[in-house]
């Protein structure tokens, strides 16, 4: 059995092998739009299930790993930004706030299917607009959900966590490894 990553991202690759090293990344293109109305916890589980479905279309019999990460707050749903001025506004919006890193992964095999949503709650010190500028100057925040990464230069940006870590980093690896003894 093949274990596949469906996903392009070189944190999810780095946290996965932590895990295992015997697996193949295939990146799904899949449209991430997802209606108004749904809440963080829905669009983050949906997302991470079209992404792995996507890939088990030409992979059947495999075992394929779909994840996604948004930070919400106050129900506002904050993915990538768009541009500087969106991480601008992202990281203003945050500072000084406790809000929510949510990451969902599905595992599909067949018939077999697994999902969880690990929800992670961060505060971030209060930020300077200086403070702000240049971490967005690093360009770290271009392809980060809330527009910081936690794993990077981002970490001076935290005050606290409460949760996983690493489901903050774009991928829980005690959950993942758990779901995967159930889906073998």
């Amino acid at each position: 059995m093949t274990l596949i990553l469906a996903s392009g991202s070189p944190r999810r690759k780095e946290l996965l092998s932590k895990i295992t090293t015997d697996f193949d990344v295939v990146v799904s293109d899949v449209d991430e739009t997802t209606p108004p109305s749904m809440k963080g916890p829905e669009v983050v589980e949906v997302l991470a299930i079209r992404k792995a479905n996507e890939v088990a279309k030409e992979y059947p019999d495999e075992l394929v790993i779909g994840s996604d990460t948004i930070v919400v707050l106050n129900d506002e749903i904050m993915g990538k930004p768009k541009d500087e001025a969106d991480a601008k506004r992202m990281l203003e919006q945050l500072s000084g706030t406790t809000h929510e890193v949510l990451t969902a992964v599905h595992l599909t095999k067949g018939q077999q299917k697994a999902t969880q949503v690990v929800t992670t709650k961060v505060t971030l010190f209060e930020l300077t607009p200086e403070e702000i500028d240049a971490y967005i100057a690093t360009k770290e925040p271009m392809d980060k959900a809330g527009s910081y990464g936690i794993q990077g230069k981002g970490a001076l940006l935290v005050k606290k966590i409460d949760g996983d870590f690493y489901s903050v980093a774009g991928f829980p690896v005690s959950v993942v490894a758990r779901m995967l003894k159930e889906i073998q």
